[in-house]
């Protein structure tokens, strides 16, 4: 099993969770978080722009099969990107074992 979190532009998030539904990725976590990245955000109050360094974004977390892994990846990237600067990142790592609340059940098995 992998554990896919990502964190992408909150504007793309609508695209991103009707693409990961639209393979049957059908369950996972998301938090709005506040980060620093190279990016920088401008804002205007009464005609003046004001530079600011804090960018909003929304964090994913997926845990999917291991043969899930490569089609996951794809959808993300296609559906969070738009090309500017900012669009986020994936990271990608091994999740040795799931258990099932309910039931006690464990592995693979646990994420249908």
């Amino acid at each position: 099993m992998k554990k896919i979190e990502a964190i992408i532009r909150k504007s793309k998030f609508s695209e991103v969770k009707t693409s990961l539904h639209a393979i049957g990725v059908n369950f996972f976590s998301y938090w709005d978080v506040t980060g620093l990245g190279n990016e920088k955000t401008g804002h205007v109050y009464r005609g003046v722009s004001y530079s600011t360094s804090d960018i909003q974004r929304r964090y994913l977390s997926i845990v999917v099969n291991d043969d899930f892994e490569e089609i996951t990846l794809k959808t993300l990237m296609e559906a969070a990107r738009t090309g500017d600067v900012g669009d986020g990142k994936i990271f990608v790592s091994d999740i040795k074992e799931c258990y099932r609340i309910r039931t006690g059940e464990k592995g693979g098995e646990t994420l249908k």
